[in-house]
């Protein structure tokens, strides 16, 4: 018996399309991680955690509309359990999201080692962490500030003084509510990509990051509490640390009843300790990803 075999016709002609460069290229990755960690494309268990956790922060803002509406015309009609500064605080257990989507959109370069292609050209490492991080970035700003759009716009429809009412007494919210998010967002993105990328197991990469913020938060609140609750150890806590800058943005200042209540020139080192950690985040990525070398 002879084997059976088959021939294909197939051929390769050059590409005439348009040709994006690089600010394309940097898209196409971006869009790529994006997609990769809501688990758009993928199976149905990848989309569970994204959009669950995106779920569980609208929760608040819902139940509190819903509290306004049934009160409305009640003595307790200015209840609210939950304010727009308070909001930003929820905003932390995306924590989880990250601990999640950073390591599933770096590890895997590393791990199947496809860098050295990704930067054949026309992307650089700058690039490559520039898609990343604002990949993760673009995510949890919109899960963390989407919840606040549905509150915002829940409580002008059911305030009893009228939509316009509200909305002219609250025009500060319209820059305070995204710049604390814009704020929460880079400090997490950045950390978490940055400890991802240590790794090339996903696993690892998740426990890693949850294992970083948790032990900070066990290591600063002790010192807090022998210091007699308001200590500039406080800076230590890492998942703390980008509502400190939440409070400058709302208050003006620190929390008064903070840890940093009592620190002298509390804000200015809340804001160096934030800034530290971004730009040793980012510096690290850069470091790691300069050309081919992130393999």
């Amino acid at each position: 018996m002879t084997a059976a075999g088959a021939v294909y016709d197939r051929g390769y002609r050059p590409y005439d399309g348009p040709r994006g460069g690089r600010g394309a290229a940097r898209i196409a990755l971006w869009r790529l991680s994006v997609r990769r960690a809501l688990g758009l494309r993928r199976s149905w268990r990848q989309k569970v955690l994204p959009w669950g956790l995106l779920v569980i922060a609208t929760i608040p803002a819902i139940v509190n509309v819903g509290v306004a509406y049934l009160t409305r015309d009640t003595p307790a009609r200015d209840f609210s359990f939950i304010t727009y500064r308070g909001y930003v605080g929820v905003s932390t257990a995306l924590l989880l999201f990250v601990a999640v989507a950073a390591p599933d959109v770096v590890c895997p370069d590393r791990r199947h080692r496809v860098l050295t292609l990704v930067f054949a050209r026309p992307l650089d490492g700058r690039d490559y962490v520039l898609a990343k991080v604002g990949a993760i970035a673009t995510i949890v700003f919109g899960f963390a500030f989407l919840p606040h759009v549905v509150l915002f716009l829940g409580q002008m429809l059911v305030a009893t003084e009228g939509a316009l009412a509200y909305l002219t007494d609250h025009l500060d919210v319209l820059w305070r509510v995204p710049l604390a998010v814009a704020l929460l967002t880079i400090y997490f993105a950045s950390a978490g990509v940055a400890v991802a990328a240590t790794t090339a197991r996903r696993v690892v990469g998740g426990v890693a990051i949850l294992a970083l913020f948790l032990v900070a938060t066990i290591v600063a609140g002790p010192l807090v509490a022998v210091a007699g609750g308001s200590s500039a150890w406080a800076l230590l806590d890492l998942p703390a640390l980008p509502l400190h800058l939440r409070d400058l943005v709302f208050l003006g200042q620190v929390d008064p009843d903070g840890p940093l209540g009592g620190v002298r020139a509390g804000g200015a080192g809340a804001i160096a300790a934030y800034v530290l950690v971004v730009t040793v985040s980012l510096g690290f990525l850069l470091l790691r990803y300069r050309g081919a070398g992130g393999e």
